[in-house]
């Protein structure tokens, strides 16, 4: 259960750091000032309205005493009620009293106005209106043949140090939050900046220098990452030095030995020899174009149904058929996208006489799929075949002619492009390979 309600409780948090660090800073002060509020409504504003409320309608009790005495005459009363309470009042002689439906039971106003008149006043003889009128509140009382009508100010039954109390505590709240955001924004923008030149660099593309920046720990990660990124790229550069070298010096007398051939009377041995030769500078080349992983080239956006097309074209092989969604764009680099997708269709046509190939578009990716009906490949050899130089002898035909490379290398461009590829059983009993794109 508690494995649960962690996981919901992870799902329902933003995923971005900032919006994270926004939540740790932004809920305590929301809830700092929601029971402010609520304690003050409670222990202030709702009592001293009860105050004001009890006291109104004390003068209006005060007020019908006075009438019944019969002392003073009503434009008299009347007169010093407005004077010095602030209180309008009439009485309605002979005249009906009607009891319309005008209060609002949510409101505390109304329902404070409604207590004290009810234990004053009695339960049927009154109703109010604090709805019609903007600043002034309506109440008639029932009292013998007539009633008396009250026009009474707002501001006699409510406080208006709610309003100021509300705005005193809700500016420091938003000015608060407002710093925060600024202050966390210059906070993680060295993490993001950190992430993005980790997740280029993961792609292979050449950045420019990292200038570390943000506390001292984001600063450490940051210095320390590019160390990293010096190392690696000094560690390929001498990796892609070192095998040009070997491939320039076993070009020199490859190109000897072919030239001897050429001297060599017996034609079926300098077939045979020939063929060797050709198959050991194939080899030059899968290792040379195994060590240009440093992936120079920039991104660009191309239509990858378009590339498809035309790749499939050039093998101009009546065996391949294609589904391909029209129009759909990604952005990459065209030219390591193409090299991947040769090397898996050329290893399909290698061990297939069927393939199908189609081209899907997701709501957040680009779906290859290549089959073919070749004898396929088990599953446990799935992840093996990715690895460099590794072969599989079995039932795959001739692999002499191959290294070992050529999964290997598709499988690294695709991963650089922040995409993945499986290996799947078809429905044509050969073997799927399945590849995903970021859009």
């Amino acid at each position: 259960m508690s494995y649960g309600l962690s996981k919901f409780i992870k799902n329902l948090l933003p995923r971005r750091l900032f919006y994270r660090a926004l939540l740790i800073v932004a809920v305590p002060i929301i809830v700092l000032q929601v029971i402010i509020t609520i304690v003050f409504f409670d222990s202030l504003w709702i009592k001293t309205n009860k105050g004001m409320t009890r006291a109104l309608v004390g003068e209006m009790k005060t007020f019908i005493v006075a009438y019944e005495n019969g002392k003073y005459s009503n434009n008299d009363l009347s007169g010093l009620f407005s004077i010095y309470l602030n209180l309008n009042v009439e009485y309605k002689k002979n005249k009906s009293f009607n009891k319309p439906s005008k209060e609002r039971w949510f409101s505390p106003i109304d329902r404070t106005l409604r207590r004290e008149l009810k234990s004053v006043i009695g339960a049927n003889n009154y109703w109010f209106d604090t709805v019609s009128y903007k600043d002034l509140i309506h109440i008639n009382i029932n009292h013998n043949s007539g009633y008396f009508e009250f026009f009474i100010p707002k501001d006699r039954v409510t406080s208006t140090s709610a309003r100021m109390f509300g705005l005193w505590i809700t500016l420091p709240a938003l000015l608060m939050i407002i710093i925060a955001i600024i202050f966390l924004k210059n906070q993680t923008r060295p993490i993001v900046n950190l992430a993005k030149a980790a997740e280029r660099f993961g792609k292979g593309e050449n950045i420019d220098e990292y200038r570390p920046s943000g506390a001292l720990e984001i600063r450490q990660a940051g210095l320390e990452f590019d160390r990293m990124r010096k190392r690696i790229l000094r560690h390929l550069n001498q990796r892609s030095e070192m095998l040009s070298g070997i491939s320039h010096d076993l070009r020199t007398p490859l190109t000897r030995l072919k030239l001897q051939l050429s001297f060599i009377k017996d034609k079926d041995l300098s077939k045979k020899m020939s063929s060797d030769i050709n198959e050991m500078e194939k080899m030059l080349n899968e290792y040379l174009q195994f060590t240009s992983s440093t992936y120079l080239e920039k991104d660009e956006t191309f239509d990858i149904s378009e590339l498809i097309d035309n790749i499939i074209d050039k093998y101009n092989n009546t065996n391949i058929s294609k589904k391909l969604t029209p129009r759909v764009y990604m952005n990459g680099r065209k030219n390591l996208i193409e090299r991947s997708l040769n090397n898996l269709i050329d290893n399909s046509i290698k061990y297939a006489k069927r393939i199908d190939l189609q081209l899907t578009k997701g709501n957040n990716n680009i779906i290859i799929t290549i089959d073919d009906d070749g004898i396929g490949i088990s599953e446990s050899e799935y992840q093996n075949v990715f690895k460099p130089f590794y072969k599989i002898d079995k039932g795959r035909g001739d692999s002499k002619s191959s290294v070992g490379l050529g999964l290997s290398i598709a499988s690294d461009i695709i991963k650089s492009h922040g995409g993945n590829i499986l290996l799947e059983k078809s429905h044509l009993n050969g073997l799927r390979v399945k590849i995903f794109l970021p859009l």
